[in-house]
């Protein structure tokens, strides 16, 4: 793969990993794009790979909290709910490596068609919107519950069929259940690690053994410029979705969807 293309495939995905409009859907529709070959499933697991350092850099102090309390044998309900934030997030991340590993075949052969990105980048965003609209908006990040936890880590399952989104699905649930609008992105985001490391891992095994169109230096090429992209989408999503919260989002979504219709029929 040239490296110009290895360069713009990370930058597209860097820059919509942590927004509610699909990374993978964006991926492959650069390809189709640009007439590019699509890149392939282990290329999209490279670029994920790079958006996890952003979301550890970007974290890290929340995540060296949780760390250190999770460690510790302090019984201070701070550090009692940092505890249970690590066991919330490793839970919740159970059904979609699960369901992943089962089924990741069926999604590269059978999934990565842009009919079903249509289809799921309307379909979602419509979701979306109505659990903006109706979702109550009371809970903090501190409020989040075993629950909760396993709604939208179940939520997320539904992130392997490209066009969904992972972050938007989850923020999605997130709404509807009752979180504020930047609380359940932030758990979206770190609910990325555990389930962002896991296909990375799946990744790395995949070029390892031979089974990949890329080579080493172009996996690492495709991390290093997702990464610095996906921190950049972090800071700036946050800080927007505070100001303007998620309309625009919908509304590009459901714009997406019907060019992509029209282009199609």
């Amino acid at each position: 793969m040239p490296v110009f293309h290895i360069i713009v495939l990370a930058l597209i995905q860097g820059l919509t990993e942590f927004l509610p409009v699909s990374s993978s859907a964006h991926l492959i529709l650069g390809s189709h794009a640009f007439g590019w070959q699509d890149q392939g499933l282990v290329f999209d697991v490279a670029t994920h790979l790079g958006t996890l350092f952003a979301v550890l850099v970007y974290f890290r102090r929340d995540l060296r909290r949780m760390l250190r309390a999770f460690t510790s044998h302090q019984r201070d309900a701070t550090s009692q709910r940092r505890r249970n934030m690590v066991v919330f997030l490793g839970l919740a991340s159970v059904p979609a490596l699960l369901v992943g590993f089962i089924g990741h075949s069926l999604v590269e052969h059978y999934l990565r068609d842009v009919r079903v990105i249509a289809g799921s980048t309307i379909v979602f965003g419509l979701v979306l919107w109505w659990a903006d609209v109706r979702g109550r908006i009371t809970r903090e990040l501190t409020d989040m519950n075993l629950r909760s936890a396993l709604w939208i880590g179940f939520a997320q399952v539904l992130a392997l069929v490209p066009g969904v989104s992972r972050s938007g699905i989850t923020i999605t649930a997130g709404r509807f259940l009752g979180f504020q609008p930047e609380a359940a992105a932030r758990f979206s985001f770190l609910l990325a690690i555990p389930v962002i490391g896991g296909v990375g891992l799946y990744g790395m095994y995949r070029v390892a053994m031979g089974e990949a169109e890329i080579d080493w230096s172009q996996f690492g090429m495709a991390v290093f410029f997702a990464a610095i992209a996906g921190w950049v989408c972090i800071a700036a999503f946050l800080a927007f979705l505070r100001r303007v919260g998620l309309l625009p989002f919908i509304i590009y979504r459901l714009a997406l969807g019907v060019v992509l219709l029209w282009l199609l029929y």
